[in-house]
C-alpha cells in the first residue's frame, strides 16, 4: 500500500516513523540502499526520510524485520534504541521530562504515547509493590513482530533512567514473542533475562523506584507541555476496528470447528465475500494471509502450553490432521511443533 492512501484510512494504525528511518540510517551507515527493502513493503526513500509523512504501524514492523534480514542484525530493536537521542521523541518526551516523579511520567505517557504510534498503547499500573509498564498492540497482529517492540522496550527503560539520572534495574522483563534465550547484550542492558513467550509484554519496576523525582521537573512547564498534547490528542481521529482485527476475532471463534472460510467471515460481518476481499486489500493484506498469520501464532502460543497435546492444537487450528500442522509449521519457523516445543520448554 502507497504511504499517499494512509490518510485515507483512519482505522489503520499509523506512526510518526521514527523507528524506520532510525533503520534507515543504520542501512546507509552499513552501504546498502534502504530503498531495496523499502520497495517490498510499498514506501519510497522519499515518503521514509520525510518526517512529516506518517507510517503505517504494519508497515513500520514488515520494515524492520527486512532491514534487520537484510543487515543479519537478530537484535536490530535494541540496536536502533540504545543510543538514539531521545529528544527526537518530541512532545511525549518533553512532557514525561518534565513531570514531577517518574510515577506521574509514566502516566502521562500512558495519555500521551498514542500521538506518536498509534498501534502501541502504553498502560501503567501498580501491582503488590510492584510498577507495570504494559504495551498493548492496536489493530495490529502482535506475533508478527520482534524488532519493533524490543524498541520500546529497550527505550521505555532508557527513559526512565535519562529522567531520574540513575541506573535503573527492572525487576522483570517479559514479551509474548519468542527467541531462543537472552543474548548478552540484552542482559548487559537490562540487567535481568527477558520472559521470551510470556503473557504479556511488560517491564516491572520495584514501586520505590517509580516515586523518584524527576532531574527535569517543572510544573509549569509541564502543564503547558501537557495542554499542548491535549490539543494534539483532540485532532486525532478515533479509532476504528479495521475489517482485519474484525475478521480476526471472528476467525479465533471459527477454527476450532473448522469453518475458517472467506464466505463464513464475509456472512458474519454481513458483506459480500468480495467486498471482504476489497476491504483487506485496501489495508494491505488479504484472507489468507490473516489466516496463516492468525495460524502461525496461536500454534507457538498454544505449543507453549505443555498440556496440550499437538493433536487438540492441529484440532483448535481448524486442521483435520496433525500432518497438516507439523507441514504448515515447518513452513512458518522452518522446524517441527515437537522440536519448537522442545526448545521452548528447554529455556524455562
Amino acid at each position: 500500500m502507497q504511504v499517499a492512501k494512509l490518510n485515507s484510512f483512519n482505522s489503520i494504525p499509523s506512526a510518526t516513523g521514527g523507528i524506520a528511518r532510525l533503520a534507515c540510517a543504520r542501512l546507509n551507515d552499513l552501504g546498502m540502499d534502504p530503498a531495496v527493502s523499502l520497495s517490498k513493503v510499498g514506501l519510497t526513500s522519499e515518503a521514509a526520510r520525510d518526517p512529516t509523512i506518517r507510517l503505517e504501524v504494519r508497515t513500520q514492523i514488515k520494515f524492520l524485520e527486512l532491514a534487520a534480514e537484510e543487515m543479519q542484525d537478530e537484535w536490530l530493536g535494541l540496536h536502533l534504541a540504545r543510543s538514539f537521542d531521545l529528544r527526537e521523541i518530541g512532545l511525549v518526551y518533553y512532557v514525561m521530562a518534565s513531570s514531577d516523579l517518574l510515577a506521574d511520567a509514566l502516566r502521562n505517557a500512558e495519555r500521551y504515547s498514542q500521538i506518536n504510534n498509534e498501534g502501541v498503547r502504553l498502560r501503567f499500573r501498580m501491582q503488590d509493590r510492584i510498577a507495570v509498564i504494559a504495551l498493548d498492540y492496536v489493530n495490529i497482529d502482535r506475533d508478527t513482530d520482534r524488532h519493533h517492540i524490543e524498541f520500546w522496550l529497550v527505550t521505555l527503560v532508557r527513559i526512565c533512567r535519562q529522567v531520574t539520572n540513575g541506573r535503573l534495574s527492572p525487576s522483570r522483563v517479559k514479551t509474548r514473542h519468542f527467541r531462543n534465550g537472552t543474548p548478552p547484550e540484552f542482559r548487559a542492558f537490562f540487567g535481568v533475562d527477558i520472559e521470551f513467550g510470556a503473557n504479556a509484554d511488560e517491564i516491572w519496576f520495584p514501586q520505590p523506584l517509580v516515586s523518584l523525582p524527576l532531574v527535569g521537573r517543572d510544573e509549569h512547564l509541564n502543564e503547558l507541555l501537557r495542554r499542548y498534547a491535549e490539543e494534539a490528542l483532540a485532532r486525532k481521529p478515533r479509532n476504528r476496528l479495521t475489517v482485519r482485527s474484525k475478521a480476526e476475532d471472528i476467525l479465533s471463534e471459527l477454527l476450532p470447528h473448522g469453518r475458517a472460510t472467506a464466505s463464513e467471515v464475509a456472512r458474519r460481518l454481513a458483506m459480500s465475500s468480495r467486498t471482504l476481499s476489497r476491504k483487506l486489500a485496501e489495508e494491505g493484506t488479504s484472507f489468507a494471509e490473516i489466516l496463516d498469520q492468525l495460524r502461525a501464532a496461536l500454534a507457538k502460543r498454544y505449543l507453549h502450553d505443555e498440556t496440550l497435546p499437538v493433536s487438540e492444537i492441529a484440532w483448535l487450528l481448524g486442521y483435520r490432521e496433525v500432518s497438516s500442522l507439523t507441514h504448515a509449521f515447518k513452513r512458518w519457523t522452518g522446524t517441527t511443533p515437537q522440536r519448537f516445543r522442545s526448545g521452548q520448554l528447554a529455556l524455562t
